[in-house]
């Protein structure tokens, strides 16, 4: 599974791809399978995310887990402090399509 993330020009917030736009919650994340490059590139141009790259994931009963631990971190939050991570069931946390 290929997943396409990066930072939310505005706000810097780590986004998702979810096959039509960009959420901040990875459990909307959708697989770009081999068309990640060709979703990358047309991202990067359209110029709506920062850095948006490709990273490898695999699909758990909780949604998409990221294979590299630095983007566990950026898709679930703070480490040291749980109270603080990204809650998607939370209304005011807020997903979007840019």
């Amino acid at each position: 599974m290929k997943l396409l993330t990066g930072n939310d020009l505005p706000t810097g917030d780590v986004v998702w791809w979810t096959g039509n736009g960009w959420s901040r919650h990875i459990e909307d994340a959708a697989d770009v399978g081999v068309a990640g490059e060709a979703i990358l590139q047309a991202e990067e141009g359209a110029r709506r995310v920062n850095v948006p790259y490709l990273i490898e994931a695999t699909l758990t009963d909780e949604g998409p887990r990221p294979a590299h631990i630095k983007d566990r971190i950026r898709a679930l939050g703070p480490t040291m402090r749980p109270d603080l991570t990204l809650k998607p069931a939370d209304p005011n946390a807020g997903s979007w399509v840019i």
